[in-house]
């Protein structure tokens, strides 16, 4: 049985490599703890990953440990990257906070 993906654009791909980027927020997911995942940026093959949580928070409570820990600076630059990628999002709106570990990277 194949893996489940989980993409993300090219501009993530040194983040991810680097061990920054170790969550991803998403307007929704079927990913459950313990998945393994194959992870791409782009088109690049990053490598396989265990999901070892799955949060849901509302637009509103996403803070700036939530920005750090998904690659980010601040929170301000963490909702310019959704509004980017989904559009305006309304604070109520419930996000799923898909955190990761990779088993292997490709260097």
């Amino acid at each position: 049985m194949s893996r489940k993906r989980l993409n993300f654009d090219s501009e993530y791909l040194e983040l991810l490599v680097n061990g920054e980027k170790r969550s991803t927020i998403r307007l929704k997911t079927r990913l459950r703890p313990g998945d393994l995942v194959d992870v791409y940026a782009g088109e690049s093959y990053v490598g396989i990953a265990k999901i070892l949580e799955v949060r849901s928070k509302k637009m509103s409570e996403l803070n700036d440990r939530d920005a750090r820990v998904d690659g980010f600076k601040s929170l301000k630059e963490l909702k310019k990257a959704l509004k980017k990628h989904y559009g305006y999002i309304p604070d109520n709106t419930r996000l799923s906070i898909i955190y990761f570990k990779f088993h292997n990277v490709k260097e």
